[in-house]
């Protein structure tokens, strides 16, 4: 619950500290006094958007803090979740609004951001104003409030997260079928590539070693008679003057002095050496020479090969070995477009799979809320009827279409508010008056369904008085045994329904307007509940009525309590 509030200088009020009841809390005042500024000071310690012209003038600054107890477990889940410590069952949040336009927020005195202020505000206060009522008017929203009277969202959670996974499914089938249409030509073109090299049979290296032997081939008779003729000089049989020979000679003019000095006979044996290397070029220059493939056809034959090469070359504009290397990655290729196409079959079935769970699970979910929807018809009925709407039918148009995220239900609460009327939409019939009290009608069936402890309505009386207004009135103190309310009230026959009320006055003191709050004692409600009712100076008579009402409410409160604490 909300403890206590303290504001300064926020607005018109410079310092304001509020402590709260645990159950109805109602705030009254005359036009202008402040009510709204109260509001504001709520919703930016919930983190809520701020301007910086609600900072009073002429100062730096306003801050507002909020302290709460008794956390609920949800929201102490939360604070768990957002790694925020919160010991002795309390939480204090803060927030700074500089008037240069900057902010400042912090939770248990330490230093964090306004979206944690919004994300923790979310569980502990729910504001409910005259805009709030524009949800009755949509009918898309009405599925939700269903839900929450529902309170079991068990088979919604299974239904949503299938939906989910089946969405996923249908998004990535839908991302490979659409890569399948652009694979379609790039699969013919990679077909066509490894097809055309292995009809081609070409090898890594192949033609490097093809234009190699074509080069020889087309030279092989000179490079025979020069190979010959090398030979020949070099260690002929008919040629006196062959190059052995003569280094055979060369050695033995010298060998006569070899003993002389070791120079000469260095000399002898280098002779020698190259005599015996001599010899040995001219046979491997016959041997090459017999080697020589100087058959045409094989000529005809590798010329042939080249041309084939070179022709799917140009083709595929790279070489031969480039060719080897693109057919191997388009093979890679064309395995991994395989992988694709097994992988669009899978899906297909696994979303097949899904549809079928989805469908059973959205018509379990359908029938649920059939079921609920007759419960939650009964309970608002019966609560309109208690706030003088006795009258007023109201009809659940339940029907089931295609699925979404929220199932395949569509719902829109359609009413008749005189006998006799057909039962039309909301936004067509309902006065102002008439979905303040409906909305509290629909807030008082969820109220112990609904994990917000703190609830706050922002003068839920428009349009309304006498009985009504004081049937609004005990419907407030009945919520308020479940939860914390605090209600802004025009109304004397809501303000005496209160556990604590405060008045917030307006005064000028010197050249500055101050907004004051103040828990008003009974005398001082005694007189805010005659103000009320007459306007200001209220009369002998207003006063004694007042006074009997408040005895009267109050009587009957302390009454609850003791039959609240045998029980």
């Amino acid at each position: 619950m909300l403890a206590e509030l303290e504001i300064e200088n926020l607005a018109v009020i410079a310092h304001a500290r509020i402590p709260f009841s645990p159950h109805l809390n109602v705030f009254t005042g005359e036009t202008g006094a402040g009510k709204s500024i109260l509001l504001h000071g709520i919703h930016a310690v919930l983190g809520q958007r701020v301007t910086r012209d609600i900072v009073r003038t002429g100062c730096k600054k306003a801050v507002v803090t909020a302290l709460f107890t008794h956390l609920d477990p949800l929201v102490c889940a939360r604070l768990d979740a957002l790694s925020i410590s919160h010991t002795d069952d309390e939480l204090l949040l803060t927030r700074e609004i500089a008037a240069d336009g900057g902010s400042a927020a912090r939770v248990n005195g330490h230093t964090t951001t306004v979206s944690v202020l919004r994300e923790i505000g979310d569980a502990l206060i729910n504001i409910h104003g005259q805009h709030d009522n524009q949800v009755l008017l949509a009918p898309e929203c009405h599925l939700q409030i269903l839900d929450a009277f529902g309170g079991d969202d068990t088979l919604l959670h299974q239904y949503q997260d299938t939906f989910r996974q089946l969405q996923q499914t249908a998004k990535r089938l839908n991302h490979l079928a659409k890569q399948e249409q652009d694979k379609a030509h790039r699969r013919q073109q990679l077909k066509a590539l490894v097809a055309e090299v292995d009809e081609l049979g070409l090898e890594q290296g192949e033609e490097d070693a093809l234009e190699e032997e074509l080069n020889l081939l087309q030279h092989a008779e000179s490079i025979a008679a020069a190979l010959q003729a090398a030979a020949e000089a070099i260690d002929g049989e008919d040629a006196d003057g062959s190059a052995v020979l003569l280094t055979e000679a060369a050695a033995e003019e010298l060998s006569p002095f070899s003993d002389m000095r070791a120079e000469f006979a260095v000399l002898g044996e280098r002779l020698a050496a190259a005599g015996i290397e001599l010899a040995d070029i001219a046979s491997e220059c016959r041997s090459l020479r017999d080697g020589m493939d100087l058959d045409p056809q094989r000529y005809a034959m590798v010329q042939k090969r080249m041309l084939e090469i070179r022709r799917l070359s140009r083709e595929y504009q790279c070489t031969g070995d480039e060719l080897v290397e693109r057919r191997d990655r388009a093979e890679e290729e064309l395995a991994q477009m395989q992988g694709d196409t097994a992988e669009i079959a899978a899906l297909r079935e696994q979303k097949a799979q899904l549809l079928e769970t989805v469908s059973a699970q959205a018509k379990a979910l359908s029938e649920y809320r059939a079921q609920t929807l007759e419960r939650f018809i009964t309970a608002v009925t019966e609560q309109l009827a208690f706030l003088n709407m006795p009258n007023v039918i109201l009809v659940g148009k339940h029907t089931t279409g295609k699925l979404t995220i929220h199932g395949m239900d569509s719902l829109e609460f359609l009413i008749s508010a005189n006998r006799g009327e057909e039962p039309r939409p909301l936004a067509r019939i309902a006065s102002g008056g008439e979905l303040s009290r409906i909305m509290l009608a629909l807030k008082c069936v969820i109220a112990d369904r609904d994990s917000i402890p703190t609830l706050i309505f922002d003068e839920i009386d428009t349009g309304v008085s006498g009985k009504a207004a004081q049937k609004i009135g005990m419907k407030l103190r009945e919520v308020g045994q479940l939860r914390q309310v605090l209600c802004v009230t025009h109304l004397s026959q809501i303000a005496v329904m209160a556990d604590q009320h405060l008045m917030i006055e307006k005064q000028t003191e010197g050249t500055r307007t101050e907004t004051h709050v103040m828990v008003l004692e009974p005398e001082g409600r005694v007189h805010e509940i005659a103000r009320i009712m007459g306007g200001e100076n209220p009369s002998v008579l207003l006063l004694e009525t007042a006074r009997e009402e408040l005895k009267r409410w109050q009587k009957d409160l302390l009454a609850e309590g003791e039959d609240g604490q045998e029980t």
